[in-house]
């Protein structure tokens, strides 16, 4: 068996705040070198060659993916204007089809005639005809124009996350000659159609412009819209529900800014909604003459407000007195006869009704939350693209219940499924029980944990366990379901999901508790959900295995170092494991943003202090870690390869002074970015080997 990978050192000192470091793979920061390429390659080599053996396991996972998942399947379609819109699969194709058919031809909703597509469909857009010679294909924007004659989409055929928008004729599929290459990914068509506005980045790949094209004129033309000088900000451009407003987004981390223009007014100016003030994030519905405003000017937990939509300043937001300050408002959506507002309390998500009343003074009447009968689980709003419409679309899944998709009535109350995701074969979901479980941190707060495991599992300490999180920039890591996990439960395991500080689990001072001077949180909230699986028996001690991607896989890598003895294998996917060096540098994507999340070490000296502190990169030591399957994208723009490849350099050099070290397994994606593979079928081998992996290292 070919021995791994050795990748050359050659330290380069790094010198802030009076700290030194020499960093010996320092080289690896030119990821167009072909030395680092080489290594990449040699990498996915002694992978292949170290799992060979697995190679039956991870067919034979594969197949139950595909034995379980409906391969020739249909979106749920949504009514807008004269059409139904829907996307489709077809078996044994990558990627899907985009389509529509008329309301005239069909008054209920289309559906599939034994596998085959609903009479009278218009194809929008055939994924696979355009992806079909690519190593990597993604579609990111897809927006019919106003009147509904043509189609602009962003594709990404590197991995980059860099889109070029094209505009299809849809009545003859032909492709117009506006294609405007590299963009931000956002777009907005104009009212008439006759023009589309769309980002730009910069050199360090942040969306830092708006632009507006004409149809039928080259993009050398194209004329500069609005520009965001200030790093920590974003840029995207979209448009409202009815079409009528072009909403330029703008935000950092902690504070947000917006502007509007008339859609039928394409080469106006765009005027502010509320400038930015340091710390103050809003967002913006247009729904009639009115905003709808969530924001955080006066509550930690985000508030209500309405506006006039010709609003320049918040001291036009009247506030709306319909949640509470322990409810975490994370968003609203205004319709003719009802607002929902989208919430989480007491770690959940929820949707709340509120009725308008014209007669009463700030136009509202009674309100009431929408009730699925699950006590754990993930409830959020659909796609509801007609303000008139008397029902809002809901989809709310769990660990245990497939992802369902209903229409609830608003005034009686009652639901009308529209779809449920059909797990074939002979499947019962009513073997598998979910759970929540609470680990207690080492400052004493209650950590939530999500569990799911078949019923016949039993908790004596004897079980393997997956242990997943993310922990960052306020996302929540909510239950979901997965076909694929089946694959694992059926075969005794437990899944978990340790909900840590950094998310927005249990309300907004979650994140705050889990970001800057308190990302250790993070770190020790998931060592203490690991214990706590193990305290009580839902896992074997010698049996726990921890996965996380991204930001994830920061928190992979720290606890690899905090408590190397608590994991049997680490999964650290695309990880940003050379966190300091990064935020070190403002010339690479994402940096200067990233200083709010983080803190900024180029001027404080305690934050490099800290970020020193825990960045996996920086702390490998010779010690007996956990078995290590680290995955990474060649084009990804988020965590450059670079960080996981100096990442595995560190501890295969470290393991050289360590007796009988654990198996380090280093893939990279040669044709992907920050999300891998791009067709659904790679996807699924992927996944199937990492599976396969997974349980091969926890046997």
């Amino acid at each position: 068996m070919q021995h791994p990978p050795t990748a050359r050192r050659d330290p380069v000192a790094r010198e802030h705040h009076g700290d030194r470091f020499d960093d010996p793979y320092a080289w690896m920061a030119d990821r167009d070198s072909n030395e680092l390429r080489d290594l990449l390659v040699a990498e996915n080599a002694h992978a292949t060659e170290r799992t060979e053996h697995l190679r039956p396991l991870a067919d034979q996972v594969f197949e139950e993916f595909r034995s379980r998942i409906e391969e020739t399947d249909l979106s749920v379609p949504v009514r807008h204007d004269r059409w139904w819109y829907y996307s489709r699969t077809v078996e044994g194709e990558q990627y899907a089809v985009e389509a529509r058919v008329l309301v005239a031809d069909h008054p209920q909703r289309p559906t599939l005639d034994d596998g085959r597509p609903p009479v009278g469909e218009q194809v929008l857009l055939d994924q696979n005809e355009e992806g079909r010679d690519r190593e990597f294909f993604a579609v990111g924007v897809s927006e019919v124009s106003p009147a509904g004659d043509l189609l602009a989409y962003a594709v990404d055929v590197v991995g980059d996350e860099r889109y070029d928008v094209c505009v299809r004729r849809i009545e003859d599929g032909v492709v117009l000659d506006d294609v405007v290459r590299r963009t931000g990914g956002s777009f907005a068509w104009s009212l008439d159609a006759r023009h589309f506005f769309y980002t730009r980045v910069d050199d360090a790949w942040r969306p830092h412009q708006v632009w507006r094209h004409e149809l039928g004129t080259p993009a050398t033309d194209d004329v500069l819209v609005h520009e965001e000088t200030d790093e920590r900000f974003f840029v995207g451009v979209g448009t409202s529900r009815d079409d009528r407003l072009v909403i330029i987004a703008i935000g950092s981390k902690t504070t947000s800014e917006f502007r509007l223009l008339d859609a039928d007014d394409a080469l106006g100016t765009p005027r502010l909604v509320a400038g930015r003030r340091q710390g103050v994030e809003y967002d913006i519905e247009p729904f009639g003459d009115q905003l709808l405003v969530t924001h955080n000017a006066n509550r930690v937990n985000f508030e209500l407000a309405t506006a006039p939509v010709t609003s320049t300043s918040a001291d036009d937001w009247v506030p709306l007195e319909v949640t509470t300050g322990d409810e975490y408002v994370t968003g609203a959506e205004g319709f003719d006869d009802f607002i929902a507002v989208s919430l989480r309390r007491e770690g959940g998500t929820g949707v709340r009704v509120v009725l308008r009343d014209p007669a009463a003074p700030n136009g509202l009447g009674e309100a009431h939350d929408i009730v699925v009968g699950e006590p754990i689980g993930t409830l959020h709003v659909g796609v509801n693209p007609e303000a008139s419409t008397p029902t809002l679309q809901v989809v709310h899944e769990s660990l245990v219940t497939p992802r369902t998709v209903e229409d609830y009535d608003v005034r009686s109350r009652t639901f009308t499924l529209l779809k449920q995701q059909h797990v074939r074969g002979d499947v019962d979901l009513a073997q598998y029980r979910q759970r929540r479980e609470w680990a207690t941190a080492p400052d004493g707060t209650r950590i939530p944990i999500s569990v799911v495991h078949r019923r016949d599992v039993p908790a004596d300490g004897t079980a393997p366990g997956l242990l997943n999180a993310y922990g960052a920039y306020g996302i929540s890591s909510d239950p979901w379901f997965s076909v694929l996990r089946l694959s694992l439960l059926d075969r005794g395991w437990v899944f978990a999901i340790a909900h840590v500080r950094g998310g927005s689990e249990m309300g907004r001072s979650w994140y705050d508790d889990g970001k800057l001077e308190a990302k250790p949180n993070t770190f020790t909230d998931f060592v203490a959900c690991a214990d706590h699986l193990v305290a009580t028996g839902i896992v074997a001690a010698d049996r726990l295995a921890a996965e996380g991607g991204s930001a994830g896989g920061l928190l992979m890598g720290a606890v690899v170092n905090l408590a190397p003895d608590r994991f049997r294998f680490v999964h650290a996917q695309v990880p940003f494991v050379d966190a300091l060096t990064t935020v070190l540098d403002p010339s690479l994507p994402l940096t200067v943003a990233e200083w709010e999340e983080w803190g900024n070490p180029l001027e404080d000296p305690a934050a490099y202090a800290l970020m020193k502190s825990y960045a996996p990169y920086e702390n490998v030591r010779p010690t007996r870690h956990p078995s290590l399957l680290v995955t990474a994208g060649l084009d990804d723009t988020r965590v450059y390869v670079t960080e996981p490849a100096k990442w595995v350099a560190a501890l295969r050099h470290a393991d050289l002074e360590v007796d009988d070290p654990a198996q380090i397994l280093f893939r990279t994606e040669m044709a992907a970015g920050h999300g891998g593979r791009s067709g659904r079928y790679d996807l699924w081998r992927e996944w199937a080997w990492e599976t396969a992996v997974l349980i091969d290292q926890t046997s």
